[in-house]
């Protein structure tokens, strides 16, 4: 994912998705206009470079966290199942 904030919570979004969860690359830094230059040098750090295969990876880890929460057993299935539970009863 590149971030490329403009306004509003973006800027917050951008340091979340590069910073914290390290799933994207950021298009520029600080306010203002970006060169093509710019956007062309970071969509091919992404897609060829050193941190865009960081990315990948950290991106595929987190699919299939997800994947296997909410597979048969993983922690989704198991809050549904003690959700539908506590309804069963108190119905």
């Amino acid at each position: 994912m590149l971030a490329w904030p403009m306004m509003a919570e973006q800027r917050l979004n951008a340091k979340l998705i590069v910073d914290e969860v390290g799933i994207g690359l950021r298009i520029g830094e600080g306010d203002g206009v970006v060169g093509w230059e710019v956007v062309d040098k970071t969509v091919r750090e992404l897609m060829l470079g050193e941190r865009g295969k960081k990315v990948r990876k950290k991106v595929k880890g987190l699919g299939e966290a997800a994947r296997n929460a909410v597979n048969e057993g993983g922690h989704s299935w198991q809050s549904l199942d003690m959700l539908l539970d506590e309804v069963r009863r108190n119905s």
